[in-house]
C-alpha cells in the first residue's frame, strides 16, 4: 500500500485529491503548525507538496514568494530524502515559462521556461534546485499547471460564472484567444499515474482542449439555462483597459496555450472529463450554495 504525505493542508488541489485519488493512505500536514523537521516522514512512501505562495491581490515582497516557494519546499524535500521518502511530487506552474512568446509553436515539457513574475520565479527556482536532489533513491516529479478549477474554488472562473449570473450582457464575442485549464478531478488523475508509476520528471497536467474565453462563457450560460447578449468590444476601447489593467484583461483576451503529448504518453492517461462537463459540475454548485 502506497501512503501518502501532503505537505500543505488545507488547499482546494489536497482536499479534492484525499476525495479523487485511488490511493486510500492519505496524510495531510500543515507547515504553519508544523516545522519540516519535525514531520515523521518514516510513515510515507511519497510526499505531494502542495505549500505554496500563489498570486495575492495584496502586495507580497518577492522574497516571500521565494522564502516559501522555494526554500521551504527544498527544507521539506530534504528531509523526506534523509528519511527514506522514495518519490517527491511537487505542483509547480506553467508560469514558469512566462507570459507570450512570439512563436508559432506550442510550448511543451521542453520547453525553455523565462519567468516573469514572483510566483514563477520562485516556482521555478524550486524546480531546479529539486532536481539537484534527485537519484536512484528519491525520485522527484514536477507537475506544472494552467488555471485549476473545479467546485467551490474561488479563482478566475468562479467569476466569470457569477458575472453570468449577473449580468444579460457581457463584452466577450468572438474572442479568438486559446488557453489551457486543469479541472481538479483530472489533475488528481495526473498526480494518481505519476505515482502508481513513480515517474520521473517534469509533466504538465491540462484538460484535453484549450478553448477561448467566448466557449467557455457559452458552456457557463448554457449550463445555467440563461440567454446572454455577447458583444465585441471596439478595439480603442480595449487598448485602453489594456493599458489601464494589463494583467486582468491579458486572463480575459489573452492567449496561453500548450501541449502535453510528452506527459500523456509517458503517463499512459489522459483526462476523462471535459470542460463542458466540468463546467456544468461547478455552475450546478454555484447554484446549490450561492
Amino acid at each position: 500500500m502506497t501512503r501518502v504525505l501532503i505537505t500543505g493542508a488545507n488547499s482546494f488541489v489536497g482536499a479534492n485529491f484525499c476525495k479523487y485519488s485511488n490511493f486510500d493512505s492519505i496524510e495531510e500536514v500543515s507547515l504553519l503548525d508544523k516545522r519540516p523537521e519535525d514531520i515523521n516522514y518514516g510513515n510515507y512512501d511519497v510526499v505531494l507538496h502542495l505549500a505554496a505562495i500563489v498570486h495575492q491581490s495584496n502586495k507580497i515582497e518577492e522574497e516571500e514568494y521565494f522564502r516559501v516557494n522555494r526554500d521551504l519546499c527544498l527544507e521539506v524535500a530534504s528531509h523526506a530524502k534523509k528519511s527514506g521518502i522514495r518519490q517527491f511530487v511537487f505542483l509547480s506552474t506553467l508560469k514558469v515559462y512566462g507570459g507570450f512568446i512570439n512563436s508559432s509553436e506550442l510550448r511543451n515539457e521542453n520547453s525553455e521556461c523565462f519567468p516573469d513574475d514572483a510566483y514563477g520565479k520562485s516556482k521555478y527556482a524550486a524546480e531546479k534546485d529539486l532536481k539537484k536532489l534527485e537519484d536512484k533513491n528519491f525520485i522527484v516529479s514536477i507537475i506544472r499547471t494552467p488555471l485549476v478549477y473545479g467546485e467551490g474554488v474561488k479563482a478566475n472562473m468562479m467569476s466569470l460564472i457569477k458575472l453570468v449570473d449577473l449580468l444579460p450582457v457581457l463584452p466577450f464575442d468572438k474572442i479568438e484567444n486559446r488557453r489551457n485549464l486543469t479541472y481538479v478531478a483530472n489533475l488528481v488523475g495526473f498526480i494518481d499515474k505519476i505515482i502508481e508509476k513513480s515517474a520521473s520528471g517534469v509533466f504538465i497536467a491540462m484538460d484535453m482542449q484549450a478553448h477561448s474565453t467566448t466557449e467557455i462563457i457559452n458552456y457557463i450560460s448554457e449550463s445555467m439555462g440563461k440567454k446572454v447578449l455577447l458583444v465585441k468590444l471596439p478595439g480603442i476601447i480595449l487598448r485602453f483597459l489594456y493599458f489601464l489593467v494589463p494583467d486582468k484583461l491579458d486572463k480575459l483576451f489573452g492567449s496561453f496555450e500548450f501541449e502535453n503529448n510528452c506527459t500523456r504518453q509517458q503517463l499512459d492517461y489522459q483526462p476523462s472529463i471535459t470542460t463542458e462537463e466540468c463546467i456544468k459540475r461547478m455552475v450546478s454548485f454555484y447554484l446549490e450554495n450561492k
